[in-house]
């Protein structure tokens, strides 16, 4: 017999599953419809690329760089599920002769990460028939997912769980609001955040049952694991931002002074660190999860590891 507990995590599961059947959505049917990408508008809103704070740049060049930024913010999210629908699909062998409500949550969760990693494939393939040649996407999927992996479940869930609470609110707080982006980007991230609502509740029933089983010790290994993450995460992105200004100082003829060149390296690299990091250490959901399953002593650490990024 379920305890109370366990009975209201069944509940929660059976809701993500009833969602996932009602707002499943393909592809070519319900996002790309044929169309194509408007280059004449942006791609990712000023709140997430930090255009709006490069003062020698004119209007073109603005919308040139936002495009820059949400192919690379797309790629990201594609070379993300890839790691994270191998995880899914390990954690539901543990319901596999369990909570069959579970189970069928967990394999449409998986489901949908693999239709979402061929749907940001079409779309890198849309976006490069528009754009100047040369763009290069630098981390590999695989090889990101063999470390990240490599890491205690606790804090891939953690991670996890983290990057598909802070997709949520880039959605619903920055990209949804701006009726000037191009038509096609923002239905890309409107249907993906259809889903990613219900991966998100998945992620925290996982991640508190991870936790329960945990010792001490284990825990204090799995938050050294969750700041390694993080920091594998940076160092991405410290790779990518300058491959991104690099390409985009070229579409624009190589106008720019390298006073100018380091503020739009130093600019990007923020804006980067704003997506994947800070928005997500700063979400109240993730910062209250997180509270609860650690103690000060872990809190003061990862605060410290976090240091130099969030004051950057």
């Amino acid at each position: 017999m379920q305890t109370q507990s366990q009975h209201a995590a069944t509940t929660r599961y059976a809701k993500c599953v009833e969602v996932s059947k009602r707002i499943r959505w393909d592809i070519d049917r319900d996002v790309i419809r044929g169309r194509k990408f408007d280059f004449s508008r942006k791609f990712l809103p000023d709140g997430l690329s930090l255009v709006d704070q490069l003062d020698f740049i004119n209007a073109d060049e603005r919308r040139l760089l936002s495009q820059v930024q949400g192919r690379t913010y797309a790629n990201m999210f594609g070379m993300i599920e890839r790691y994270i629908g191998a995880k899914i699909l390990e954690v539901s062998r543990d319901h596999c002769l369990g909570d069959q409500t579970a189970l069928e949550a967990l394999v449409r969760f998986t489901d949908e990460e693999l239709k979402h990693q061929e749907l940001f494939r079409r779309i890198e393939g849309l976006v490069a028939e528009g754009m100047p040649a040369g763009y290069r996407f630098l981390p590999q999927p695989n090889d990101v997912a063999s470390v990240v992996l490599s890491k205690s479940t606790w804090a891939v869930l953690a991670l996890t769980c983290n990057i598909e609470l802070f997709t949520q609110v880039h959605y619903r707080q920055s990209i949804a609001p701006d009726e000037h982006l191009s038509e096609l980007y923002r239905d890309v991230f409107l249907f993906h955040w259809k889903e990613e609502s219900q991966h998100a509740i998945v992620d925290e029933l996982e991640w508190r049952r991870e936790d329960g089983k945990l010792t001490a010790g284990e825990r204090d290994r799995a938050v050294n694991d969750l700041i390694e993450l993080v920091a594998a995460v940076d160092g991405i992105l410290q790779a990518q931002a300058p491959v991104d200004i690099e390409y985009f100082a070229a579409a624009c003829g190589g106008r720019f002074t390298p006073a100018q060149m380091e503020r739009l390296h130093a600019t990007v690299l923020k804006a980067y660190r704003w997506q994947y990091i800070v928005s997500g250490v700063q979400d109240a959901r993730f910062t209250e999860l997180l509270g609860e399953m650690i103690t000060p002593e872990h809190s003061t650490r990862i605060g410290e590891a976090l240091k130099p990024i969030m004051n950057a």
